[in-house]
């Protein structure tokens, strides 16, 4: 019976380990996603001033 408590305090421990490691990483793809949308938005402006047209986000190239 003691076995059994002690796997599942470590199985806890475990559950809890990881649920941390996922909210932190929830965070920083959140961060990464922002910082891509601001580098798309400022490619896009650059891509503008040059005389270009504003490109798609999901827009093929034309090779394709």
């Amino acid at each position: 019976m003691t076995e059994l408590e002690e796997r599942i305090a470590h199985l806890t421990r475990q559950v809890e380990d990881l649920s941390d490691v996922v909210a932190r990483q929830a965070g920083e793809i959140a961060t990464l996603e922002r910082r891509v949308q601001m580098l798309m938005s400022r490619a896009a402006e650059a891509e503008l001033q040059a005389g270009g047209s504003v490109p798609l986000g999901d827009e093929r190239p034309p090779h394709w």
